[in-house]
């Protein structure tokens, strides 16, 4: 087993990662930005090293500066995270270059898998199912029309070299398809160094179920359940859970073969996870392989009771899966929040500044993957996610319960969060019926304003809490930038 694990990534996954390095006995190698520098995983990490400015190619993006920082420290293992590097082929071959392991796929499957159209024709060739659409790019404004005309409009345009809804435009007519194709080329050729577009078949009314794989290097594959992802905003994903309420039994079967099979097909190693679009007659197509570990990953780890950062490490360390496809089970209901540093009422546009003050929730069946504290800067140049929230609950109306109790008693203040459009969501009648498409967002509350007394609830709370006994005691520590002292925090006490 690996003695030394550097984390090339930030934030809550970066901590995230670290709390499982910690249980096995892993010691673990921080990287940072100068934006960075006070930022929690830096904190938490056994060691850390200073990788450049803020801006992410010149730090985070940068390989050499990683390769050099892991070689410098002593890691033997590099575990990326998801965003930055995680999917990067040359990453990978280049950690094996350096004779540093990844944990994640070897290169040559996440080369196949990020190219979209060649991720098409392994599933193809694999027997999975996958939505009519081009088998290769074009950049031909005639060829694009063809394409269209043949797959039948409504059409989903897509990046060949990249997701996360970047490059992603729905085509309902001919006379918008060109202008939609060099848009979506162009923010494609920005995000990710590649304008390579295709087109597929566009479907209404579907939702977007995926489900979580795992395989070894001794050719051994399995699929821990699946997740329900339908509820997004700009093709994010914003609310995640599992299991998803438009699966039987069987379906759930079917689509966890037709997972596995996606596995083995494309030569897979370690987690991943295998997308899925299901329409409203009960029939799904392949979407995309995200050759990673997900964001939403911790409701698989509520409900079968695996941590899947643990698997990953035993595998990239050259271990056999332990776990079997006939003792995986799912126990329970469990549902996400992603907690963004995000205006709903602007669109959902970055909200980046200091953080005067957090309370987290807690509470039986929650768990809460946090990267900030008060006092902290949100920086503007990274991904705006804060935390991960996260419920268990018996059922699933236990489970939306407890979620919208956790969202009340989450205090952000001093930058803007998404948390009480997330409990309109939770508390709408479609949702509560399960109800949940792709274009849920866009259907039920494109025009979402917060209640009244919303940020006048948050005022009186932040008030309340400096004015408590507690606060007054120790200066007002959480209207103060830095932390409270312990000393003051502990009571009457003698030296």
């Amino acid at each position: 087993m690996f003695k030394k694990i550097l984390i090339a990534n930030r934030g809550e996954i970066a901590l995230r990662i670290m709390r499982t390095c910690k249980e096995m006995g892993i010691a673990t190698v921080a990287v940072y930005s100068d934006a960075d520098k006070k930022a929690l995983h830096v904190l938490h990490a056994d060691e850390a090293v200073h990788i450049g400015p803020s801006e992410p190619t010149q730090s985070y993006l940068d390989m050499e500066k990683i390769i050099t920082a892991a070689l410098e420290t002593g890691a033997e293992a590099i575990h990326p995270g998801y965003g930055f590097l995680a999917e990067n082929a040359l990453f990978s071959e280049r950690c094996q270059e350096a004779d540093i392991v990844f944990i994640g796929p070897p290169p040559r499957v996440i080369e196949d898998l990020g190219d979209k159209i060649r991720a098409r024709q392994i599933m193809q060739q694999g027997g999975v199912p996958v939505i009519p659409g081009m088998t290769e790019e074009a950049s031909d404004p005639a060829a694009w029309g063809t394409s269209a005309e043949a797959i039948g409009y409504p059409v989903l345009i897509k990046a060949a070299a990249g997701g996360g809804g970047k490059g992603m435009r729905v085509v309902d007519r001919p006379e918008d398809l060109n202008e939609a194709c060099q848009s979506a080329s162009r923010e494609a050729a920005a995000a990710f160094g590649s304008g390579a577009i295709y087109m597929e078949k566009f479907l209404a009314k579907s939702r977007h179920v995926e489900v979580q794989i795992l395989a070894d290097t001794q050719g051994n594959a399995i699929h821990l359940l699946e997740r329900e992802c339908s509820i997004q905003r700009r093709h994010q994903k914003i609310i995640e859970e599992t299991p998803s309420p438009a699966l039987t039994a069987e379906l759930r079967k079917e689509m966890g073969r037709a997972a596995v099979a996606a596995a083995k097909a494309s030569g897979y190693v370690n987690a991943g996870t295998v997308e899925f679009i299901l329409d409203p007659d009960g029939k799904f197509y392949f979407l995309e392989v995200n050759t990673r570990l997900q964001v939403e990953h911790p409701i698989t780890e509520m409900i079968t009771g695996i941590d899947l950062v643990r698997q990953q490490i035993k595998v990239a360390a050259g271990y056999p899966l332990t776990v079997s496809q006939e003792e995986v089970s799912g126990r329970g209901h469990a549902i996400e929040c992603r907690i963004y540093a995000e205006d709903p009422e602007n669109n959902f546009f970055p909200s980046p500044g200091k953080i005067i003050f957090l309370q987290e929730p807690s509470g039986p069946g929650i768990r809460n993957d946090c990267g900030v504290y008060s006092g902290c800067e949100v920086p503007m140049e990274y991904d705006p996610i804060l935390s991960k929230l996260v419920v268990h609950g018996e059922t699933r109306e236990q489970a939306i319960r407890r979620m919208v109790r956790a969202l009340e008693s989450y205090a952000i203040l001093g930058i803007k969060t998404p948390i009480s459009f997330l409990i309109d969501v939770l508390r709408s009648k479609p949702f509560e019926k399960g109800e949940t498409f792709t274009d849920f967002i866009q259907t039920h509350f494109s025009e979402w304003k917060p209640g009244a007394d919303t940020y006048d609830m948050a005022a009186m709370a932040y008030v309340a809490d400096a004015l408590s006994p507690k606060q007054q005691a120790t200066g007002g520590a959480a209207a103060s930038a830095g932390h409270p002292s312990p000393w003051k925090t502990l009571g009457g006490w003698r030296q």
